[in-house]
Order: C-alpha cells, then sequence, then structure tokens
C-alpha cells in the first residue's frame, strides 16, 4: 500500500483496536493465477504469535480457501470511515476536492484448522463477540445435528500476521486549522459515516498533540 510518512499508523495496540472495531474484512489472495478476494468477519487474537492472528472460516464451496496450502502470503484490508472532503472546507488556499479515510492492511500465510472441534470453538467465540452487542443476545441453542451439518460446509482458518501497515489519510499534510476545520465539517454531514471519521479525526489530533 502506498502510504506517504504522514499518513501511516505503527502503534500496535491502534491498530489492534481498529481492526476489532471495523472487523468486516476483504481477503485478498491468487486463485488459479487471478486475483480472488472474499468479503468476511475475522478476529484478531494478539496473543496467538508474535503480530497476532486473525481467525476466520468461509464457505467449503468457495475456491480461496483451496490455495491456502501453497504457503502464499495473503492480504486482509480492514476499512474505516471515509468521505468526500471538499476545499471549500478548508480556512487556506488554494485547495483541492480529496477523500479522506483510513484502513488497515495485514498480510500473513494462512493455515487450515482441521480439528472440528477446534472449528466449533471458532464459530462460537464469532457468534459471541458479535451477539455481545445485541440487548438480548442470542444463546446459540439450535440442534447439534444442524450444527454438524452447518459446520461441513464451512472451511475454518487462522492467519498468523507477518506485517500490518495503517494509513490514516485525514488531511494532516494540510495545516493545523484545515483538519480541525475538516472535522467540524465531517461532524455536521448527514451521512453517519462522515461523522464518524469527523470523531476519528479528532481522535487522531488528540493522540498527536500528545506525543
Amino acid at each position: 500500500m502506498y502510504c506517504p510518512k504522514a499518513f501511516a499508523v505503527s502503534d500496535p495496540e491502534q491498530l489492534q483496536h481498529f481492526i476489532a472495531q471495523y472487523s468486516f474484512a476483504t481477503l485478498v489472495s491468487t486463485v488459479d493465477g487471478h486475483p480472488f478476494a472474499t468479503h468476511l468477519p475475522l478476529l484478531l487474537d494478539p496473543g496467538m504469535s508474535t503480530h497476532g492472528t486473525l481467525l476466520g472460516h468461509m464457505a467449503r464451496a468457495n475456491p480461496q480457501w483451496q490455495a491456502f496450502e501453497s504457503g502464499q502470503e495473503v492480504l486482509a484490508i480492514f476499512q474505516g470511515p471515509h468521505a468526500y472532503i471538499s476545499p471549500s472546507w478548508y480556512e487556506t488556499t488554494p485547495a483541492v476536492p480529496t477523500w479522506n479515510y483510513a484502513t488497515v492492511h495485514v498480510y500473513g500465510v494462512p493455515r487450515i484448522i482441521e480439528d472440528s472441534q477446534r472449528l466449533t470453538t471458532l464459530v462460537d467465540r464469532l457468534t459471541a463477540v458479535y451477539e455481545s452487542g445485541m440487548p438480548q443476545p442470542w444463546p446459540g441453542d439450535i440442534p447439534m445435528d444442524f450444527k454438524q451439518k452447518l459446520l461441513k460446509a464451512i472451511v475454518g482458518f487462522v492467519i498468523d500476521i507477518t506485517r500490518i501497515e495503517g494509513k490514516f489519510k485525514l488531511g494532516q499534510n494540510r495545516p493545523l486549522a484545515d483538519q480541525q476545520a475538516v472535522a467540524q465539517r465531517l461532524a455536521i454531514q448527514a451521512d453517519p459515516i462522515a461523522q464518524e471519521l469527523s470523531e476519528l479525526t479528532l481522535a487522531q489530533l488528540t493522540n498527536e498533540a500528545s506525543v
């Protein structure tokens, strides 16, 4: 990923928090010599390897997992909030339109989960994570034979992370007054994603000020 120094984020704790918050990822690899992508939730376990490990599963009918045995590195993209930025929002001129965003790229070599109990544990863990925010979390009480049938239709995997790249393009190449003005304008947009980008921009400004 092209990432100018002004936009680079390398703090492990910040990157791990971002991955947990925006965990619906795009997993990119090569299948039969062509780029191939699957969109799926991935959990980060920071303690399973030196840089952490991603855990997930996909449909057994999906051909992507079959290429995992090659030992080829894959890329998981975690996309955060993004929005169009009008040059009219800046305090200084000249200026042109742009697009601000935050993303984290994670690289590693996937391994298939062969053990059925580990796969069951992974599925239960994924469910628990996403049900935790529900007013009344689903208890997961389904017939065992039905669950086993579904488990046979998926393939679990882990990706031991080899490197992580964080890029928060939030206007850091412009004066502080421009960054603050953009955050204020984003905050009053009707789009909730733009409002979320405003919050991230202000948080990043706070982080940089404390360094």
